[in-house]
């Protein structure tokens, strides 16, 4: 389970302090609220937000899960893999393992998301097509943001299926030691240049 109160949250209303209060106006089935339409579709229609990666990692990963002692959700799954291949081809789509890999605790295959076009074609025909699967879809954004993509900001689609923490937390530790080395590499280079005009 993920706390909240580890991170922070920029407001969501950032960028739209200080305007005119919305009303409470209804459309015509009574039930929805009127808008303030200003002609502009917002930017998130053509592009990931920031923080979210436009480079080549892609926005968004989709891990799709089978148990792989589980003889029917394998089939479906090696299925699953192929149809998505073939009606999505311009996705990146990587090698179907039959093991767990990773944080990932059960067999599982990799899609990438590039564009808000790609997510939102791929996202809601996986809601119908994955069949007995459950699906992580999360975020991708700066490397020491790792843990946190996969648990306080992702999605799941069926069960939620509990990822192995500690890997994440070994990859920050072995960054955080080699950004530390560095640092001293620089500091010892400094003193010597500094030695050497002496």
């Amino acid at each position: 389970m993920t706390d909240p109160s580890a991170y922070s949250y920029p407001s969501p209303l950032e960028g739209y302090e200080n305007l005119e209060p919305l009303s409470d106006e209804r459309n015509e089935d009574g039930k929805s609220l009127k808008n303030p339409q200003h002609g502009i579709l917002s930017k998130a229609y053509s592009e990931f937000p920031d923080p979210l990666s436009k480079g080549r990692e892609g926005g968004f990963d989709v891990h799709i899960y089978h148990f792989q002692s589980n003889p029917e959700q394998a089939a479906y799954a090696k299925a699953l893999w192929e149809r998505i291949r073939r009606e999505f081809p311009e996705l990146r789509i990587y090698t179907f393992f039959d093991r767990p890999i990773g944080p990932h605790p059960v067999a599982m295959f990799e899609v990438n998301l590039f564009t808000p076009a790609q997510f939102g074609a791929f996202v809601p025909w996986l809601v119908i097509n994955r069949g007995p699967l459950s699906a992580l879809v999360h975020p991708n954004t700066v490397a020491s943001e790792d843990e946190r993509n996969h648990t306080q900001r992702a999605t799941w689609l069926g069960d939620r299926i509990p990822l192995d923490l500690r890997l994440f937390k070994l990859m920050a530790a072995a960054q955080k030691k080699k950004e530390e080395e560095e640092e001293e590499e620089e500091e010892e280079e400094a003193e010597k240049a500094k030695l050497e005009k002496l």
